[in-house]
């Protein structure tokens, strides 16, 4: 799948899709769970923004963000290390 745009752009157009919400705040400190995500949500959210930037998220990596925040700075430390490959 062809990525356009930069990685926040990207992953607040899936979570908006999924979540079904326009107002999504993916920088914020909520949750997932506080923007209004169950775990199907979660799991779909994942393996779209796996699939959209060829990466493995690790699932013990994901348990310890605390945030969408974190979580968006974390899929982009995933995606700048496989740009470096």
């Amino acid at each position: 799948m062809e990525v356009q745009g930069s990685v926040d752009e990207t992953i607040k157009k899936i979570v908006t899709r999924i979540l079904r919400k326009q107002d999504v705040d993916i920088n914020s400190t909520a949750t997932f769970k506080e923007a209004g995500a169950d775990s199907l949500d979660i799991v779909q959210i994942l393996v779209a923004i796996e699939d959209t930037y060829d990466i493995e998220l690790q699932d013990e990596d994901v348990k310890s963000v605390k945030n969408m925040k974190e979580f968006v700075d974390y899929v982009k430390t995933k995606v700048a290390q496989k740009a470096k490959v």
